[in-house]
């Protein structure tokens, strides 16, 4: 199959970026965007908002509760709390995330033409199945790297502060959260890979390649592609990762400063 993953899969960075701005021109760089803002902005509500509940409530679990000062404990509550929030905002987005890697993976050929029409679209071609394809691998992906970046943040966080409680507690945010989504990427990236690869098995009406499941995704990059295979393109993700969780942390924090501080006030 000659598919735009196989066709992209030796390209470094500056030379698709070269190929995108020649091909496409300089507004592609933005395509699917505004459905990557319609996903966000849904998945970090529920993900932020979910830890929170998660947490508190992992905390009145007995046999947590009785040793709240310990550690282990606590860092058991941040990777199971983490988790948790995880699983569910990336199971209440997944079909908008299947939709913005449809666009964004299109090239000249617009097979789809924005949110809805994509989301007909695979209904249409698909089925409701289509429209959660990759949710185990995103899922099993996501439960992760939601469980390392939150109990990794926190971690560094509280330890920051301990050392040094007089900096900026927004820049301290921004530096924690940004070497948390470089943890929690490293660690996760093989199955956002197979993610995406399953995501993009029928789009446009490519041939299929990936028919066993996870497994059979991953296995498949491993044996064409080798142990490199797994983490091509690991660069650009750092490069969006980092400092996108390190601003998300940072507005989470000063959100919870200047809502705790309007509350004093009343």
């Amino acid at each position: 199959m000659h598919s735009d993953v196989a066709t992209l899969s030796k390209a470094s960075i500056w030379r698709e970026a070269s190929r995108i701005l020649c091909e496409e021109g300089f507004r592609a760089f933005w395509k699917g965007n505004l459905v990557t803002i319609a996903h966000r902005l849904p998945y970090s509500s529920i993900s932020f908002y979910s830890y929170e509940r998660y947490k508190t409530y992992l905390q009145s679990v007995p046999v947590l509760d009785r040793h709240r000062d310990n550690v282990t404990a606590d860092v058991c509550v941040r990777v199971l709390g983490g988790g948790l929030s995880g699983l569910t905002a990336a199971a209440m987005t997944y079909p908008l995330d299947l939709v913005r890697t449809r666009l964004a993976a299109q090239t000249n050929e617009m097979y789809y033409r924005g949110i809805s029409h994509t989301l007909h679209t695979i209904w249409r071609d698909e089925g409701i199945r289509g429209l959660y394809k990759g949710l185990g691998a995103t899922l099993l992906g996501v439960g992760p790297s939601i469980a390392i970046s939150f109990s990794v943040y926190e971690t560094l966080r509280s330890h920051w502060h301990l050392q040094r409680p007089r900096d900026s507690p927004v820049l301290v945010s921004l530096a924690c959260g940004s070497l948390s989504g470089i943890a929690s990427s490293t660690v996760t990236f093989p199955i956002d890979l197979v993610r995406r690869r399953m995501q993009l098995e029928g789009a446009g009406g490519r041939a299929r390649v990936y028919n066993s499941g996870i497994l059979g995704t991953f296995r498949h990059i491993f044996q064409n592609e080798g142990i490199r295979g797994l983490y091509r393109g690991i660069l650009p993700e750092y490069t969006k990762v980092v400092p996108g969780v390190g601003i998300a942390f940072m507005t989470y924090e000063t959100l919870k400063i200047l809502l705790t501080n309007a509350a004093v006030d009343e």
